[in-house]
């Protein structure tokens, strides 16, 4: 895929979650103005994306334990 430019833009490169447990797995790829986010077991299903700073506030909820189960 060529960006406006002309360039090549090169391939995410997907991270898998460090919680990973049996295949119940979340992926993610940054780029400087999104990240992607995929279901490990779909890699050609849909992906979520997101700006960085959208991102940066989930990570740090998540954190804070903003999302956790009582």
């Amino acid at each position: 895929m060529n960006s406006p430019q002309g360039t090549t833009t090169p391939p995410m490169e997907w991270r898998i979650s460090s919680y990973c447990n049996g295949g119940n797995c979340v992926q993610v790829a940054f780029a400087p103005d999104t990240v992607s986010v995929r279901d490990s077991k779909v890699l050609d299903g849909p992906v979520l994306r997101y700006s960085p700073g959208d991102w940066s506030a989930f990570v740090r909820a998540v954190k804070q334990g903003a999302y956790d189960r009582y």
